[in-house]
């Protein structure tokens, strides 16, 4: 299981104020095509100076932030992404794999998240 967070408050500097912001319209293109992977939106991944942004995660998987994704161009990168995290048991897919322009602004990965071990 893996899930697309992608921020819907995203745009780039520069833009000017728009009715509907460039992250979300990635998110409404996103969630039209993606049947096989569940896409949330959030309201900031903190990445303003890189966005649009998405986060792929899933339990017990490595967490991927990727950013400067244009709603225009990188549907199906982010998807293919996606889908190659979900298949990944660690959610870590091979680099060479992964779309051009995910190797090129992945903005962090992140470990999985342990949970404390519990007292004996």
């Amino acid at each position: 299981m893996s899930t697309l967070f992608v921020c819907v408050t995203c745009r780039r500097e520069g833009d000017p104020p728009a009715e509907v912001r460039p992250g979300a319209r990635f998110y409404a293109a996103l969630k039209e095509r993606a049947t096989d992977i569940d896409v949330v939106p959030v309201e900031c991944l903190s990445n303003c100076t890189r966005s649009c942004s998405t986060a792929v995660t899933g339990p017990g998987k490595w967490t991927y932030v990727v950013g400067d994704l244009d709603p225009e161009r990188n549907v199906d990168d982010i998807l293919n992404f996606a889908r190659a995290h979900k298949a990944a048991p660690d959610g870590l897919p091979p680099w060479r794999e992964r779309p051009l322009h995910v190797r090129q602004h992945t903005i962090a990965r992140v470990p999985p998240m342990r949970l404390p071990e519990e007292p004996k």
